[in-house]
């Protein structure tokens, strides 16, 4: 693990209590998921207990445990979007990138998780690809963006 990416964020917050939060957010932005192995170096230069880390991480959903692909498809599965059809909306993305939620595709280039809410109940249904959100979705639409992405490199 290359600790020279979180060393400044560790420096900043060194002398000031209540970051645990900023921390990690800034470690995920740095190694793209929090390992175990990273969470543990951050109890230890911070002088956090490793389950007080552990748990925040594995509290809040922002963070992610595991690595995922180089872009990061969000699907809300809110009440609004489940009404209006986010269903339909996961099948597109599971024919069209061919892997479970969860998972890697294997070319690295696509993961995609459910979420409780995006908070963009008026474009319903709605992902979020990379922080770029994309609404009103049907199966087709889905499809293309995907498919857009793929062809973009």
């Amino acid at each position: 693990m290359d600790v020279e990416l979180i060393a400044p964020v560790l420096a900043k917050y060194r002398e000031t209590g209540g970051n645990l939060i900023s921390i990690l957010q800034a470690a995920q932005d740095a190694y793209g998921y929090l390992s175990h192995e990273l969470l543990l170096y951050i109890a230890k230069e911070t002088g956090i207990k490793p389950a007080k880390i552990i748990g925040v991480a594995t509290f809040y959903t922002q963070f992610r445990m595991k690595p995922v692909g180089k872009n990061l498809i969000l699907l809300c599965q809110g009440t609004a979007c489940h009404v209006n059809g986010s269903g339909a909306i996961e099948d597109a993305i599971k024919a069209e990138t061919g892997v479970i939620e969860g998972e890697i595709t294997p070319d690295g280039l696509f993961t995609y998780n459910n979420v409780a809410c995006l908070g963009c109940c008026s474009l319903a249904p709605v992902m979020m690809i990379n922080g770029e959100t994309y609404g009103s979705l049907t199966p087709e639409t889905t499809r293309q963006i995907i498919k857009d992405i793929k062809n973009s490199g």
